[in-house]
């Protein structure tokens, strides 16, 4: 796995709100985020999120734009030796220019044949805390072309995005008639073969063409939350009962949760260790 980083590329990111890195996983390391995903895919079956009895998008719009699974980490030893590598978080780390980083959540986001277009949006007006740093890393499963659904960028936008939350439906221009400064803004397509992926933060602008191709086109993500984060108010993926124990400002913190996979000067590696040794 390639997570070295130029100064270029991260200067790249924090001007633009995202980067593609080429050649991120080899041909077999690709092979085995590719059987972990799809193994972890198969055994959820129909659950979205593992915690949450969630049917409500089921024969919608929404639910014809990808396969969704969340958290994939959290019952499959296979993703979890993925997803809680401390290189990942030390790579998210040093383009975001903070400290330590946590997992918010993963998703395998998988485009179905024929699948909708994933309209504009921002991520991290919908997720449980506020940061202008975190941001999500995006890993091409596939070839992700313009035919199949690759992702877009509005280059720049999260300086100016605040948290108002957009909602991905039927009419992909909806983020316009909230931030109708970017209605002029050329959007930046990110093709990536298959073992490439992107970082982007959690306040940009972005979406994915449909799936116009009878393939499928895989991709496996994960947010990244730096370590000091603290409660919103939203619940997104917390269960009832952890919704229900914090109050607005408490600090987000539960390893059981939101695993600590990389911190500059704390320790993290150890609690990995114990957790991936239970796993074996």
């Amino acid at each position: 796995m390639n997570t070295t980083v130029t100064q270029e590329q991260i200067d790249f990111y924090r001007e633009n709100g995202f980067v593609v890195l080429h050649d991120f996983l080899t041909p077999e390391e690709l092979e085995t985020w590719r059987d972990a995903v799809d193994g972890a895919v198969r055994r959820r079956g129909e659950r979205r999120q593992l915690h949450h009895k969630d049917n409500k998008y089921r024969g919608t719009y929404y639910d014809y734009i990808f396969v969704q699974r969340v958290n994939l980490w959290m019952d499959s030893p296979e993703v979890r030796r993925l997803i809680l590598d401390p290189r990942l978080g030390k790579l998210a780390a040093e383009l975001a220019g903070v400290d330590g980083m946590r997992i918010w959540h993963d998703q395998a986001l998988i485009k179905q044949p024929w699948a909708n277009p994933t309209g504009w949006h921002l991520d991290n007006p919908k997720w449980s805390y506020s940061s202008r740093d975190t941001l999500s890393i995006w890993v091409a499963l596939d070839d992700a072309t313009l035919q199949n659904g690759c992702l877009y960028f509005l280059p720049g936008s999260h300086k100016t995005a605040d948290y108002d939350d957009v909602p991905i439906g039927e009419n992909i221009g909806d983020i316009f008639r909230v931030y109708p400064q970017w209605q002029e803004t050329m959007s930046a397509p990110a093709e990536m073969k298959a073992g490439s992926c992107s970082f982007h933060n959690g306040l940009i602008a972005h979406g994915a063409g449909a799936n116009m191709t009878p393939g499928w086109r895989r991709a496996m993500t994960c947010g990244f939350m730096p370590d000091g984060c603290t409660f919103n108010g939203k619940q997104n993926i917390l269960t009832d009962e952890q919704f229900a124990g914090y109050e607005i400002g408490d600090l987000l913190d539960d390893d059981l949760q939101n695993p600590l996979i990389y911190h500059r000067t704390k320790p993290f590696e150890e609690k990995l260790a114990e957790r991936f040794a239970e796993d074996s």
